[in-house]
């Protein structure tokens, strides 16, 4: 039988719920035993660590359930989710945690890392939610490295909607899923460490956007994936689009943010 790295048990507290419906803006209320939008599970499970056990992106030092792989830079980059049962809110879950795979290669721009881990979410002994998270590592850039262009972004969309990105958003979302890297908050780090034009809009926060969309237009979601592509950055508006099962998120000049596939 296969070992988890990590189980964690939290209490799907509605309040947390509800408070994510505030900061997106959503008028839908979440009570004791209601189900839970999807990707709402990334709001439970924190692994709380103490200052010393950070890295210096504000994150847990690797080399816990994340293997070292001795590069600092690190991005959420896509995932996939299996949606077999709703969670509900006000009970008790459970998360397994399964490194998948982990490699090193060596990329145009210098090394890199993927890590992909599996968390496994089960209330009452059943299996809701597998969800699939692509983690990529990166060394520090060379000075003077332009950053890759950003691919154009499908203008063909059967509909779309707005948002834009502001640093209260950002903050939410970071407390809501005690998200602690640097790069969504810290100017000076954003900027003058990891390079970035400025602050960085977290890329689960485009997926989760993106995911309830879908289930809109559909009705239902069952099967989710997505790949980021190009950062949003804070102050910008992005325009989340769709047709059909595509969906992805066009940044204000065009580039391609955020590319998703959904099954219903």
């Amino acid at each position: 039988m296969e070992t988890p790295l990590q189980t964690l048990t939290d209490v799907m507290d509605p309040a947390r719920a509800q408070a994510m419906q505030a900061a997106l803006g959503r008028a839908d209320a979440i009570g004791d035993g209601s189900p839970l939008p999807p990707f709402y599970h990334q709001l439970y499970f924190w692994d709380p660590q103490p200052p010393d056990a950070l890295g210096r992106d504000g994150h847990p030092r690797v080399g816990g359930v994340i293997p070292d792989m001795g590069l600092p830079r690190r991005m959420w980059a896509g995932g996939r989710l299996a949606f077999d049962a709703p969670l509900a809110a006000g009970r008790v879950a459970e998360r397994r945690t399964f490194l998948e795979s982990s490699v090193r290669k060596q990329g145009r721009s210098g090394a890199l890392g993927f890590v992909t881990l599996r968390h496994e979410i089960r209330q009452a002994g059943r299996l809701c939610v597998t969800d699939w998270q692509d983690l990529v590592y990166r060394a520090e850039p060379a000075p003077g490295t332009a950053p890759p262009a950003p691919p154009v972004a499908p203008d063909d969309e059967a509909g779309s909607d707005t948002l834009a990105f502001d640093t209260t958003l950002l903050f939410r979302y970071s407390a809501l899923t005690f998200n602690g890297h640097r790069i969504h908050y810290d100017m000076d780090y954003a900027t003058g460490v990891e390079g970035y034009r400025g602050l960085v809009v977290h890329g689960p926060l485009l997926a989760q956007i993106l995911m309830l969309r879908a289930r809109e237009t559909a009705g239902s979601l069952r099967r989710f994936r997505f790949r980021a592509t190009a950062p949003l950055l804070q102050g910008e508006t992005a325009t989340f689009c769709w047709r059909g099962g595509r969906f992805w998120v066009r940044g204000p000049d065009g580039r391609q943010c955020m590319i998703a596939h959904a099954n219903s």
